[in-house]
């Protein structure tokens, strides 16, 4: 596959006039000063279906109700976001739509899929299974297969956005999500054809990467499997198409891995009131983490590709981002087992300024001496100098423990 032509992804900007919600690139200060640089997000978590999907599934469906050939349903296969919208779209023309999405795909994206009417089946364990079967079935039940990525036509709906963004900033770098590669392939090729000065850089999860493996190998290179909180690009295979494609319109790749994404994660939820999703935080976690040279006169769009994130995920990354930011601190402590000793530990705790905000008690575990008892606690602190004074505290009281991470 050559660069998306121009002509079809101005096509697809037509089609999608009516459905689409144009979420303006908004200036980003704090991140700004972060980068060192002027960075600009396009906000497609706020997309409908939560995320840029919704381009390309309905780009694609709309050429084949043009052409007269959703008459047998279609089918796809999804982690979750092109899931909804190809089920969106398959609502609209009024026609069967059934997503095969991997076991492990979060709950909210599968019932968010039915819920626009789709009919789920969850197969494999991994996006790649998931195909396998979906394409089995589209054989067998003479569905039209809508390819999440892999597909001139969803990737020109994909390209939208980059129209969308030139028509706003003169930008220097595009940071883009990178799985498949439908995303960056639409949006590389736009720039490419437009303004071909700007650099477009795909950013993929380090659990997910064949793509980032070989873009710089300059040749295909496959992987055994793929594990990443980034659900969104978590692709093992590399499309033959896709990557002739990005070889021609991407400066280059960088990777984070999945610590680096969830801080992402918990920064765009305190500094800019955004909830995103693995995927679409990429390009944030390359910023925070230095994975680019920028300069401050330097443009930088992000694109923040979806918003669908498992509530349990989130509580996860929020739970051990407060920890890792010494906002939250677990302590096991060694207690003579008699009455008044959580008492004086609870008052030496109050002096200073710690919140109690969870404590468990044992005192029949083999590990310990007679007449001692362990005291899990969860202390809210103010930051590394506060946790290390109570650190100190206890020490300074003869207190035994350990901190649990």
């Amino acid at each position: 596959m050559n660069l998306i032509p121009l002509q079809a992804i101005e096509l697809a900007k037509k089609r999608l006039t009516s459905i689409i919600y144009h979420n303006p690139l908004s200036y980003a200060p704090k991140l700004s000063q972060l980068s060192k640089a002027q960075v600009f997000l396009k906000k497609e978590n706020l997309q409908l279906t939560g995320s840029f999907k919704i381009r390309g599934a309905f780009n694609k469906l709309s050429a084949l109700h043009e052409e007269g050939k959703l008459t047998h349903g279609v089918i796809a296969a999804s982690a979750g976001n092109h899931a909804q919208g190809v089920a969106y779209s398959a609502s609209h023309f009024k026609v069967k739509s059934v997503v095969v999405m991997p076991e492990a795909t979060p709950l909210l994206k599968v019932e968010s899929t039915r819920n626009l009417g789709a009919e789920v089946l969850l197969k494999g364990t991994n996006y790649d299974e998931a195909y396998a079967y979906a394409l089995k079935m589209a054989k067998e039940k003479n569905y039209t297969f809508i390819h999440p990525f892999a597909d001139s036509e969803v990737a020109a709906g994909q390209g939208t956005i980059a129209l969308e963004m030139l028509d706003e900033q003169d930008l220097d770098i595009v940071l883009v999500p990178v799985g498949g590669g439908g995303l960056i392939s639409g949006v590389a090729s736009a720039y490419r054809l437009i303004n071909p000065n700007v650099k477009v850089i795909g950013v993929s999860a380090k659990g997910a990467r064949a793509m980032f493996e070989s873009f710089h190998a300059k040749r295909i290179i496959k992987t055994d499997s793929v594990k990443t909180i980034a659900d969104g690009i978590a692709v093992r295979d590399v499309n033959e198409g896709i990557f002739e494609c990005i070889k021609q319109g991407v400066d280059d790749m960088v990777e984070v891995d999945d610590e680096e994404i969830a801080s992402a994660i918990l920064y765009l939820i305190e500094s800019q009131k955004l909830v995103v999703e693995g995927a679409g935080a990429v390009g944030i976690a390359a910023l925070l983490h230095n994975k680019l040279d920028l300069h401050p006169h330097q443009k930088v769009g992000v694109i923040l590709s979806g918003g669908n994130i498992d509530v349990t995920m989130l509580n996860l990354i929020i739970e051990k981002g407060l920890i890792k930011t010494n906002r939250k601190t677990k302590f096991r402590i060694t207690l003579i087992d008699k009455p008044g000793s959580l008492m004086k530990l609870t008052d030496l705790l109050t002096k200073m300024d710690a919140n109690i905000v969870h404590v468990s008690y044992d005192r029949i575990s083999t590990k310990l001496e007679y007449g001692d008892a362990y005291i899990s606690i969860t202390l809210e602190t103010k930051g590394l100098e506060h946790k290390e004074k109570i650190r100190n505290i206890m020490l300074e009281n003869g207190y035994k423990f350990s901190e649990i991470v």
